[in-house]
């Protein structure tokens, strides 16, 4: 394949900077609409954005520092990673040691003195599943808590201000670690929201592109939950009341209500940012594909909220949503009118309103949320009009970026792809097969195992996770595909077999479960036959320790990852292993 000079050295749009290699830098031009065109280029885009003359508009992220920089940690859990330094039921954080980076030679054998050959192809960082959450929302299923103490998280009011961190760490990166490559852009790879509710949608805009956020719903002037209910089986900040939590060490934290449910200010990403979608941001509760059930979208922004039922009945719920034997959320419907009288009174609000796909894509498009862009955030007026989620857009001089929409709106977590975005998908990747080529997508190779009809197109096959991997395998070009929704940090070689070609899968864990953690993910030409995926895990900006006095931004930006540390139930393997972290990923060079 042809291959054009590395971004590496750009560092400006003046006099002398090859026009290229200023728009490998910016990495915010989006080429494709995502409904069967590959990289054709949007209506909000100029009609030369395919890169074929000197006067195209580019719009310019953050360039690398000036003098030497790479490769560096700070910033980055090589450096240092948030560790529990106490014992006892409850941990207190602090700085530990950072972790390693591992060479991964699965699928090439690395050569020595690469590090002096190597040029960068592109930098850009992975976000996934943020969650963000509206906590008092009237359908979300805390009661659920009396089956799986998991099923409720004390760390969950705090979800918008432990993404400003996460932004703010992005914002003091001076680069990329390993290359000192400017970076080109930020991917969220779904999950974004976490009720499918109006409110989420507007918290998550303004996380990412700037702007003032109430992280509150209902009454303004106090907060409505489970969290101030009197109920044991949540933990109660503000009250004395000897709850589950506090037996566990959780602290009483006077005040802490009020703090989590007022203003905030994100600064907005210095970066361009790209958008995917997950099961959160298109079903209600991530799981059910009935937004033509007026009971549960009435019930959304109704007075009512169920908080406390049977660990028997709360069993029978889960086991529900699990096996996926209630896919259009009627079993649910049933079960909140069978318990109406237990539900408690709280204040109705139409901002809790279930989202639908195309008031996603709308909240892209609105000029009050571009931030430093692209328009649209890799979506187009043409996804509008062909009711579709997925695209493609150019990383940089040398790379493809495909943007996919892997969650099935026939309902339940899991997903697949349908007929016609698989088909999509394969015209894209042949015609870029001279551009190395990133795939992303919010489920994984092994979690697209749902193949429901979708009931906007009831006689379209959908396609499993095993699909998509042989049509990957099957073009050279491709990398690495990036995902989430497992909330684990998981590297995967995909061996290509019977003459297919072999890549990388990355996915990543989550912003909403300890170890709260984005990536950066470098690409890099060895000059030798060989590609390095170099992936770099990332905290948010609060300090590792926690001061239980400091309710600030970033004092709750602190307390909500030692909570997710300390959440009981909690899964302590989604840090993943050595191997799963910070990463050089080899492979040939096709």
């Amino acid at each position: 394949m042809s291959r054009t000079r590395s971004v590496a050295t750009s560092t400006g749009s003046g006099p002398g900077v090859h026009r290229r290699t200023v728009l490998a830098a910016a990495g915010a031009v989006s080429l494709s609409a995502g409904v069967g065109y590959a990289l054709r280029p949007t209506d909000s885009e100029a009609a030369t954005a395919a890169g074929t003359g000197d006067d195209v508009p580019v719009a310019h992220s953050r360039q690398a520092a000036a003098g030497p920089l790479a490769p560096y940690t700070k910033g980055t859990t090589l450096a240092s990673v948030a560790t529990p330094l106490s014992g006892g039921a409850y941990r207190r954080l602090g700085d530990g040691p950072g972790w390693p980076r591992v060479v991964r030679e699965e699928l090439a054998v690395p050569t020595s003195g690469r590090a002096n050959r190597r040029t960068t192809l592109a930098a850009f960082v992975q976000f996934t599943d943020l969650h963000l959450m509206d906590v008092q929302h009237p359908l979300r299923w805390e009661f659920l808590r009396a089956a799986d103490v998991h099923s409720w998280r004390p760390q969950e009011l705090l979800t918008v201000p432990g993404a400003i961190s996460l932004v703010e760490r992005v914002n003091a990166l001076r680069g990329a670690p390993v290359t000192g490559s400017p970076l080109h852009f930020v991917m969220t790879t779904g999950d974004n929201t976490d009720n499918n509710a109006r409110s989420e949608l507007e918290w998550f805009m303004k996380v990412m592109s700037g702007g003032r956020i109430t992280p509150n719903t209902g009454d303004p002037r106090h907060y409505e939950g489970v969290q101030n209910s009197g109920l044991k089986l949540y933990w109660q900040p503000d009250s004395t009341l000897r709850d589950r939590d506090k037996t566990l060490g959780f602290p009483h934290l006077r005040g802490f209500l009020a703090a989590a449910t007022r203003e905030l200010r994100s600064p907005g990403l210095n970066l361009p940012w790209y958008s995917t979608v997950g099961n959160h941001d298109t079903l209600p509760l991530g799981a059910y594909g009935s937004h033509g059930d007026r009971y549960l979208a009435e019930a959304a922004v109704g007075g009512k909220k169920l908080m406390d039922v049977p660990a028997a009945d709360a069993r029978k719920l889960l086991d529900s949503i699990n096996h996926a034997t209630d896919p259009k959320g009627t079993g649910y419907r049933d079960f909140l009118k069978a318990h109406a009288r237990s539900m408690r009174s709280v204040t109705p609000d139409e901002r809790r309103a279930p989202y639908t796909p195309a008031d996603y894509l709308k909240a892209h498009l609105d000029p009050a949320h571009q931030g430093l862009g692209p328009v649209g955030h890799g979506y187009s007026a043409a996804n509008l009009d062909a009711a579709t989620q997925y695209y493609a857009f150019r990383v940089s001089a040398d790379v493809i970026g495909i943007s996919l929409d892997t969650t099935d709106a026939g309902g339940h977590y899991n997903g697949s792809v349908g007929t016609a975005q698989l088909n999509w998908l394969a015209r894209t990747l042949k015609d870029n097969k001279d551009a190395h080529v990133v795939v992303f997508s919010h489920h994984t190779s092994k979690t697209m195992n749902n193949t429901r009809p979708d009931p906007a197109r009831p006689g379209e096959q959908r396609h499993t996770g095993a699909e998509v991997l042989s049509l990957l395998s099957a073009h050279a070009n491709v990398l690495a595909w990036v995902n989430g929704h497992v909330h684990k940090n998981v590297v995967t070689p995909h061996q290509g077999s019977s003459g297919g070609h072999s890549f990388w899968e990355i996915s990543t864990a989550s912003h909403i479960d300890f170890p709260h953690l984005a990536r950066v993910i470098e690409l890099v030409d060895n000059k030798d036959g060989t590609i390095s995926v170099f992936t770099t895990l990332i905290e948010s900006a609060a300090p590792h320790r926690t001061d239980f006095s400091d309710l600030s931004q970033t004092g709750l930006a602190a307390l909500y990852r030692e909570l997710a540390c300390n959440a009981p139930g909690a899964d302590t393997s989604l840090g993943g292993t050595a191997g799963d972290r910070n990463t050089e990923l080899v492979l040939k060079k096709s």
